[in-house]
């Protein structure tokens, strides 16, 4: 197949969008380098409807714009249920996860895991969070690389570079509210790019809608009665929709890159406002995305045919540059562009919050105790980061040994939904300890993977084996190591779990951890100059109250876990 070249007209489209992303985060850059707070949560100054576009925007990559209008072309429409399930879980959202990470103000999710289990669990998860997105930035440079350079004369080199290295400039200079705005544009691009698909698709059908669905209902292309039905052909939407809650758990509660936009709203009544809004975007990708599938499995039927053994997963950018007019085809490739870089972008600023806040200021405190506000590391880091994806990426391109990264992938992908296993048991039960937890995760990616490995069963029948096995193992774990603990840390979790939400509680690592050697030093002077008793100076703080009041004093500090 001769790739086609796009033009002036569609190049000067991609440009524009190229140099309208980099604008926004040039816009941002001050205040983005007034310190952390400001890189990594916008100090609080994201409105919901725009935090929820960035969610959306977030987990809808240039895989998924490419991959569903695929899979309904090739099948049907029931993996939406998928969909459903992201709207289905906001409710579990905003009670039960929500306030507590709202609550302890973290700037990372596992933050909260370090609170209620310990240091270790919180590395464990950070860590496995850096290694996947390290992982997936560089597929999600890669993937849409290959299917556009498949059918355009663009270089993948070209294609790398706009998608990866831009990403890596903006992220850099605007911090996370750079990365919102861009979200935004970037949803809105993706969503038009979208609906011109379908339109354009429609119209060039003869007889139109009518047609479409015509076809869609002889050959069954929306749901029939065998997606209801268990180990049949079709994917089971029971299975679909289960997994998918697993899943998007995952996603929603112990991935940093979704986590952390809870933390750039002014309140909790706008991070749930924030949900909502990228519930009903989710439900907007069903008549979209699987939409555009079901059209061009009636354009290519009546219109038009594909060339002899061609790759469907380059479905979308093909009839992009070979079906639509110049400008709206460029606008096209943009919007996929667009959906590689919003997904590329929170990963790279997720990443270097946790390095940055759970590795370095954590175990590595300045040595006269004084907080760091600078974001010259944090910034370094995703440098180091985003060039190692984009090199990982036109390796891939070259020497076609994708196989290797997925391999890498899968591996710390199974740790992905037992992480949100380990999340519920902190918040779901009071039982669950370190040791149960550390077991359950485990044990909950072993299962995953001989499920995976022997039984043959779906991805979504692989997410619900992994999520409940998790959290059985680590349940009943914690349950048989829990008088063993018994006795060894005197900090009161209690208020971590829903049964007291409501109650004040003591963290047992301070916010800035510097801050807490500073006062460690001065409380350990002030108790050598006096005889009489005092008040430890590196108490940590109470969150959800104030001091004065009967229970924010019902925890102590746990000496332990420091």
């Amino acid at each position: 197949m001769d790739a086609p070249g796009l033009g002036g007209l569609n190049w000067a489209v991609i440009i524009i969008y190229l140099l309208a992303t980099l604008g926004i985060a040039v816009w941002f850059t001050r205040r983005a380098g007034r310190g952390k707070d400001a890189f990594f949560k916008a100090e609080g100054r994201i409105p919901a409807w725009a935090a929820g576009f960035s969610i959306y925007a977030t987990t809808l990559s240039a895989i998924t714009y490419m991959s569903t209008p695929e899979q309904a072309f090739l099948a049907d429409w029931s993996y939406a249920a998928g969909n459903i399930a992201i709207f289905a879980i906001v409710p579990l959202l905003v009670i039960f996860y929500i306030p507590f990470f709202r609550k302890l103000d973290v700037t990372t999710a596992y933050e909260y895991l370090e609170e209620r289990f310990g240091p270790s669990i919180r590395v464990l998860g950070s860590v496995l969070f850096v290694l996947f997105h390290i992982g997936r930035v560089a597929i999600v440079i890669y993937l849409p690389t290959l299917a556009i350079s498949s059918v355009t004369d663009i270089n993948p080199a070209v294609v790398a570079g706009a998608v990866g290295v831009l990403s890596v400039v903006y992220t850099f200079l605007g911090g996370i509210e750079g990365v919102i705005w861009s979200d935004v544009v970037q949803g809105i691009i993706l969503l038009v790019g979208a609906a011109v698909i379908l339109i354009f698709g429609i119209m060039a059908i003869d007889g139109g809608l009518g047609t479409v669905a015509a076809d869609a209902a002889a050959d069954d292309k929306f749901i029939s009665a065998d997606n209801w039905k268990f180990g049949g052909a079709a994917a089971a939407i029971p299975i679909v929709f289960l997994g998918s809650v697993f899943n998007n758990l995952h996603q929603y509660t112990a991935s940093q890159d979704v986590v952390q936009r809870y933390q750039t709203t002014d309140s909790p009544k706008s991070t749930a406002r924030s949900l909502i809004v990228n519930g009903f975007l989710a439900l907007l990708t069903i008549p979209l995305f699987y939409g555009i599938g079901t059209v061009l499995f009636s354009f290519y039927r009546h219109a038009e045919s594909l060339p002899e053994g061609f790759n469907t997963s380059a479905l979308v950018p093909y009839f992009a540059v070979t079906a639509l007019p110049a400008g709206i085809s460029g606008l096209l490739i943009a919007a996929i562009f667009a959906a590689a870089q919003s997904t590329i972008s929170s990963s790279l600023n997720s990443i270097s919050a946790c390095v940055t806040v759970d590795i370095r200021d954590r175990f590595f405190p300045s040595k006269d105790g004084a907080p760091r506000t600078g974001v010259g590391f944090s910034r370094a880091v995703i440098v180091i980061v985003g060039a190692l994806s984009v090199g990982v990426a036109l390796y891939l391109s070259a020497t076609d040994q994708a196989q290797t990264w997925d391999l890498f992938l899968s591996i710390t992908g199974l740790f992905g939904v037992p992480l949100a296993g380990v999340f519920a048991l902190g918040i779901f039960t009071k039982r669950a300890n370190t040791s149960g937890v550390l077991a359950g995760l485990l044990l909950g990616a072993a299962l995953a993977w001989i499920v995976q490995d022997t039984a043959g069963l779906s991805p979504f029948a692989v997410s619900t084996v992994a999520f409940i096995g998790a959290m059985v193992f680590g349940y009943l774990i914690s349950l048989l190591t829990g008088t063993m603990q018994r006795g060894r840390s005197d900090h009161d979790v209690l208020p971590l779990t829903i049964f007291g939400k409501r109650s004040a509680y003591t963290r047992r690592v301070p916010t800035e951890p510097a801050r807490a050697v500073a006062a460690s030093a001065a409380s350990s002077r002030a108790v050598s100059a006096a005889a009489s008793p005092a008040v430890s100076a590196d108490s940590a703080p109470t969150i959800g109250s104030d001091p004065t009041e009967p229970g924010a004093a019902s925890a102590s500090n746990d000496k332990n876990d420091k």
